[in-house]
């Protein structure tokens, strides 16, 4: 249909959720329907992702500018897409994959070409009068997802430095996104009152919980089960683990500095492996570096826990094929912006949910508000969402995001706990 094709594609540098520079980019199409979407990018990213092309300027946001990005959208992604049917997403994504030309879109730039695919996807759905979860959904949703909230920071604070990065906790067997989002809330604000008992300060973490008071991951667990269990709500509350263990191996030595200490794989494993046993720790993310797969196929035998990859697998589907293939994941973080186009990242979901698998999807460190990780994880049916902290704007947009849909398609919360692939949390 004449009104369906692309007529303006323009992009634009604006700051994330961290004050970085972002790509930015608008598809108008000759119906006159916008679509809008900038490029969140993380903190910690996996060496497999999409490729985040800055320019490298000191003199420019300290070499984080995205200029060279925009041009290359402008310039050379706009002439090539514009005409083209902004509901034919598949050949859309694969045209800016053919004009790159490289595994991780390192010529063009990842965030160049997932900003423009994630603003097709807002525009198709607009161009069809429905917001982007119904379009891509094409289904009845039946329920909201659950919320993983990060409450507590690993990393660098002061004397203290925990290796793992994210200590999340998760309601369950509550029907309304409104209530779970009451009981984070309320947990999230006692916990700050036992870290300051513990510590005498509270450091606000790098992604909006609470910096570590610990190195040991089994203090900081007790202090979150302490928060929950004071409220009365330790039958309503398991726990998410991201130990992000690229972030603390040490390459040359091939061991992971883990509490001033250098640790192997196996070492490693039996840490977590006891933590999982300790506590009801629904799923841990990427407990080995992310190349050993033969460690994760280790790990997924012996943890008490769900074993999913986030930089391990990278919404890659190349990578969760193989991981799948090999027993080394039941599950991955949905990260859109790591495969670099809504395509790729969709078959890297649907691979993993058409065997029963976990999919979580995730936003990043440097978010932007028109991030489509929670609208996608609702379309697809996931059973969970990474939430962040209950603060700061682009956090509490996933909270605001579940209330509002839940009241709007009038369904319940799932009940994560009554999944078979958690079946060990019973």
């Amino acid at each position: 249909m004449y009104s369906k094709k692309i007529k303006n594609v323009k992009a634009r540098q604006v700051l994330d959720s961290k004050g970085r520079p972002v790509v930015e980019v608008d598809i108008v199409t000759e119906g006159g329907h916008l679509g809008r979407a900038g490029a969140s990018t993380g903190s910690s990213v996996g060496k497999n992702e999409s490729y985040v092309l800055r320019d490298n300027d000191p003199d420019f946001f300290g070499g984080l500018s995205v200029r060279k990005a925009v041009d290359n959208v402008n310039f050379i992604i706009a002439p090539e897409i514009i005409g083209m049917n902004v509901e034919d997403q598949v050949a859309i994504d694969k045209k800016m994959i053919e004009l790159d030309g490289t595994k991780y879109k390192s010529i063009l730039g990842g965030n160049a070409i997932y900003a423009t695919s994630v603003a097709v996807a807002y525009a198709a759905a607009a161009q069809n009068k429905e917001p982007l979860y119904q379009y891509i959904a094409k289904k009845p949703i039946e329920y909201v997802f659950s919320l993983a909230a990060n409450v507590v920071n690993g990393g660098i604070y002061g004397k203290d430095i925990l290796a793992f990065q994210e200590f999340m906790i998760i309601p369950h067997s509550i029907d309304s996104a409104a209530e779970s989002t009451r009981i984070i809330v309320e947990v999230f604000q006692r916990l700050e009152r036992i870290i300051m008992k513990y510590n005498g300060y509270v450091h606000m973490g790098n992604y909006s919980g609470y910096g570590a008071p610990s190195d040991d991951p089994f203090v900081v667990m007790e202090m979150i089960y302490e928060a929950v269990k004071s409220l009365g709500y330790e039958q309503n509350v398991v726990y998410g683990l991201d130990c992000a263990s690229s972030e603390f191996y040490n390459v040359k030595k091939g061991l992971y500095e883990y509490r001033d200490e250098l640790v192997d794989s196996s070492e490693l494993i039996n840490v977590v492996a006891n933590l999982c046993d300790e506590f009801p720790i629904a799923f841990v993310e990427d407990v080995l570096q992310e190349e050993d797969f033969e460690g994760y196929a280790i790990a997924n035998k012996r943890l008490n826990s769900v074993v999913i990859g986030d930089d391990f697998l990278c919404t890659s589907l190349d990578r969760v094929a193989r991981a799948v293939e090999m027993n080394a994941t039941r599950g991955m973080i949905f990260k859109p912006n790591q495969a670099g186009t809504i395509t790729e990242a969709l078959a890297a979901a649907d691979y993993l949910l058409e065997r029963g698998m976990l999919v979580i999807p995730s936003g990043r460190a440097g978010g932007t508000l028109d991030s489509p990780d929670k609208k996608i994880g609702l379309a697809l049916g996931c059973y969970c969402v990474k939430a962040g902290a209950p603060r700061s704007g682009s956090r509490t947009a996933s909270y605001n995001f579940a209330i509002r849909t839940e009241e709007e398609l009038n369904v319940p919360m799932i009940n994560i706990v009554e999944l078979p692939i958690f079946d060990h949390l019973k």
